[in-house]
Order: C-alpha cells, then sequence, then structure tokens
C-alpha cells in the first residue's frame, strides 16, 4: 500500500470545522515537548515534515452537531517562531495549510490528528474556505 502511517491529508478549513472554531478565554499557543528531548535545552518537537518547530493551540469547535461530545479541539500549528493569535477571547480564528492524520485511539476509535501551517481571523465574508482535497 502507498499511504503509510502518519500520512496528511490536506483539506481545507471548512472541511474540518464547518461551523468555525473560537479562541477559549485563556487560550494560548504554547510550545509542544519532545519527551525525548526533555531535559534538555531546547526540548522544544520539531515537524518531520517541515522541519518548523511545533506549536498547540486549543480552539472550540462551533459545529452544532456535536451535541454532548466534547468541542475542544487541539490543533498543531508549524511555525519557525511562536504564532501570535489574531483575536482575542471567545473570537472566531480560521486555520491555514490544514492536514488531518487519521490514527486510532486505544478504544478502537477514530481520530484524528489536525495540523496547520497558519491562524488568521476569518475573512471578512465570514464563511470559512474548503479545500479540494
Amino acid at each position: 500500500m502507498a499511504l503509510k502511517g502518519g500520512t496528511r491529508f490536506s483539506v481545507g478549513f471548512a472541511d474540518v470545522f464547518p461551523s468555525g472554531c473560537v479562541m477559549g478565554p485563556d487560550t494560548i499557543i504554547s510550545k509542544v515537548t519532545d519527551f525525548e528531548k526533555r531535559g534538555r535545552a531546547d526540548d522544544q518537537d520539531i515537524d518531520k515534515v517541515t522541519g518548523q518547530r511545533v506549536w498547540s493551540v486549543r480552539v472550540m469547535d462551533l459545529d452544532p452537531d456535536l451535541e454532548g461530545r466534547s468541542r475542544e479541539v487541539v490543533v498543531k500549528l508549524s511555525a519557525p517562531v511562536q504564532p501570535v493569535p489574531p483575536v482575542g477571547a471567545f473570537q472566531q480564528v480560521e486555520f491555514e495549510g490544514v492536514t488531518v492524520t487519521p490514527w486510532v485511539n486505544d478504544k478502537g476509535r477514530m481520530q484524528y490528528s489536525i495540523r496547520a501551517t497558519g491562524i488568521v481571523a476569518p475573512k471578512p465574508e465570514g464563511r470559512p474556505s474548503r479545500g479540494n482535497a
């Protein structure tokens, strides 16, 4: 099979967040630690595909179909320096260069790791862009 574990599939922002997403009240963009480097001066994870530093941000998915499921989603950002949130708390954001990697958790459920190359304020028309996956 040509697909290997960890394959990233490019998708549009609206494919992942059809109703958008918002920053939380105390959301920060923080570095992701590479636990094999823990204890070293620079223990930040490096993206194996891009070679850039990895950061993470928690957002709230606004999809009304989630019902009782968790709305909190972690998105990993690859960037040479720490990204700055383009908006304040409880305001919508969009992600650029979105990819998803499917994986199966310890309960046998399909999960997705979401990555992006940038975080921006929503476009003025207020509609998230759809990708051609």
